[in-house]
């Protein structure tokens, strides 16, 4: 069986893709310090390159809903690669060749995140429509790659800056693109199917009119604020706030929380028929509540750096969680749903690093305040999935409410 109609080789493909997906999100949370050593940026200034690559990938987000069915996926994912690829290789050449680094940094981070937007719209649909069983298992698997992808960025990204030194970011940048370059053209060969022909699938309008949409709305929201907000600054955290060298902080903070996050997708893909996905989900949310505490508390750096990698373990289902919630309980949900989600789990991406950003830089640059706050979010997820539980409580009451 080829590559063009071996399904095996898409979800293959789609694994890439997240692994793209990391590589866009975590790369430049690594190069905070650097930028503000090197381009005079404060941080206040650096909390917007990640408040803008969230906020554009939720505007892409709320463009696909319209766009993606009529061009098709192929089309819009191969198109998400170039535009992460074209991001990466920017980010590398632009700060240099404009007057204000600022500026563009802002440009590449820009072009990468409207890839980055577009992959998280259609990956997951198009593993979803994929004839494949346990679809939750399958979902869960797919998110781990994220996770992976996350740890191989900082992996590799922190054994080249310590061989060939951190002032050679840029090469390592355009080093990245190679990746979703690559995939893109796999992406043109293998097969693809939607989930619903255009028409056939619940509009926007329809999706807002439901009560059970607006709480998997705003657990999204809560499951992209609690990982982010503790993914984007551990590095930061453990190196300014810890007082460990950047290569400790790197491999101790956001590798050890990618690793324990990919963990937990791994596990619930494997045991999926045996644990009960709101109970799993509602004890992630209690154990990310106790590492925030940890990480915010202890005054043992290794036990903070600890609570860094629990937050990870623990954040792991939650949004892999929701979609397969969401996708069992709105079959008729189609594109629609999975970009609106994604625009709710943008919105949670932006709004958690930028709350942190935000109130560690009006509080003399302390991370662990701006951590502590934090903590609404798993609070939030809580109480999201309660409510969730008994609105679906039985299956003729979640046929009702859709």
């Amino acid at each position: 069986m080829g590559i063009s109609d071996n399904y095996n080789h898409t979800i293959r493909a789609c694994y890439v893709g997240y692994i793209t997906q990391a590589i866009v999100n975590n790369f430049i949370p690594l190069l905070f310090l650097t930028f503000q050593k090197s381009y005079s940026i404060p941080l206040t200034q650096i909390t917007l390159l990640v408040t803008l690559n969230f906020v554009v990938q939720l505007v892409v987000d709320i463009l696909a809903a319209k766009f993606v069915d009529k061009i098709g996926y192929r089309i819009s994912v191969i198109a998400a690669h170039l535009f992460c690829a074209a991001g990466l290789v920017g980010l590398g050449i632009l700060p240099d060749l404009m007057p204000n680094p600022l500026s563009g940094l802002i440009l590449a981070v820009c072009c990468y995140a409207v890839g980055g937007g577009m992959i998280e719209v259609l990956i997951s649909p198009i593993v979803e429509a994929c004839p494949t069983e346990r679809k939750s298992a399958v979902m869960s698997l797919l998110h781990s790659f994220y996770c992976w992808g996350s740890v191989a960025v900082v992996l590799l990204s922190t054994i080249y800056f310590t061989v060939v030194g951190i002032e050679n970011w840029r090469v390592m940048a355009i080093l990245w693109a190679i990746i979703p370059l690559a995939n893109a053209f796999v992406f043109t060969k293998v097969p693809i199917l939607t989930l619903m022909e255009e028409g056939e699938g619940m509009g926007i309008r329809q999706l807002f009119n439901m009560k059970l949409f607006w709480v998997f709305a705003m657990l999204m929201v809560c499951a992209g604020a609690s990982e982010q907000a503790m993914s984007q600054w551990a590095s930061a955290f453990a190196e300014s706030g810890l007082k460990v060298s950047k290569t400790v902080g790197d491999l101790a903070g956001p590798c050890l929380f990618s690793i324990l996050m990919g963990t937990s997708r791994v596990f619930y893909a494997k045991y999926s028929e045996k644990v009960e996905l709101m109970s799993f989900m509602k004890g992630s949310a209690v154990l990310c509540i106790v590492s925030y505490l940890l990480a915010c508390f202890s005054p043992i750096p290794i036990l903070a750096l600890l609570g860094c990698g629990l937050c990870g373990l623990s954040v792991g289902i939650m949004w892999p969680g929701t979609f397969s919630l969401a996708s069992a309980a709105c079959p008729k949900g189609g594109t629609a749903m999975f970009a609106m989600f994604a625009l709710f789990g943008d919105l949670g991406c932006s709004l958690g690093p930028t709350i942190v950003g935000t109130i560690s830089g009006q509080l003399g640059g302390n991370l662990k305040s701006g951590l502590l706050f934090a903590i609404v979010f798993p609070v939030l997820m809580i109480i999201g999935v309660v409510v969730c539980r008994r609105l679906t409580k039985t299956s003729r009451r979640v046929q009702t409410e859709f």
